[in-house]
């Protein structure tokens, strides 16, 4: 991530960012066996994973974040909305979406890890969100306010409710999402698919079905380049 330039070296906000998220991208660890009751109210066992053979790297309902008339390729990001590297990552991902967005489709997959207490809870307040077609809007509120309520160990819960009011959410059918069964189980999807794919930490991303290993933001940009040819 470095710039070639004559000038004295100044100090780049930006490029500090950046480099926190390339350091924290190469010390992602798996943190033990993938939190599938990521729920607190979900008092049930978990459902088994799904075998190897049945997963999918992008399913009908996943959500596609760019639309291109002629798509050259699909870039799929397993996140997680309390993971630092991810909300470090989520800047130089739009800058990607704005500069490909119209030859690779960008998807975005629920991977709530296990050692975050409220991870679960935002994903699920973010497919809330979904039902009412503001997908993005919320996905974007959590992480602009991730410093607000990462690293808690009480729910955020109420907290997220207020982030639904303050879009404009039909709240009644927001908490009726929230309690919904098959709202959970559709984040659970998306674990069990990317455990089953090798996922352990995020961000994690394929491209093209292909697991990437990103060293650099000059390394992610030039595969992406390769890839919209």
């Amino acid at each position: 991530m470095t710039h070639t330039t004559t000038s004295p070296a100044v100090p780049d906000p930006a490029r500090k960012v950046r480099l926190v998220l390339w350091i924290l991208l190469g010390v992602i660890v798996a943190a033990g066996v993938i939190w599938y009751s990521v729920f607190t109210a979900a008092k049930q066992a978990p459902p088994a994973p799904q075998p190897a053979a049945d997963a999918q790297l992008v399913r009908e309902d996943s959500h596609r974040v760019t639309t291109p008339a002629a798509e050259k390729a699909q870039l799929v990001e397993f996140l997680d909305f309390e993971c630092e590297s991810c909300r470090a990552a989520q800047p130089l991902v739009e800058e990607l979406k704005n500069e490909f967005g119209d030859r690779i489709t960008f998807v975005n997959r629920y991977f709530p890890l296990p050692g975050h207490r409220n991870s679960g809870t935002a994903a699920l307040a973010v497919e809330a969100a979904a039902q009412q077609g503001k997908y993005e809007q919320m996905y974007t509120k959590m992480f602009d306010t991730q410093p607000q309520w990462g690293e808690r160990q009480d729910s955020q819960a109420p907290l997220f409710r207020t982030f639904a009011q303050e879009l404009g959410l039909d709240l009644a059918k927001y908490d009726a999402a929230v309690a919904d069964e098959k709202t959970i189980d559709r984040i659970r999807k998306d674990v069990a698919d990317g455990k089953a794919l090798g996922v352990t930490g995020t961000p994690t991303f394929f491209l093209n079905g292909q697991k990437l290993t990103l060293s650099t933001e000059e390394d992610f940009r030039q595969k992406l380049t390769d890839a919209a040819k």
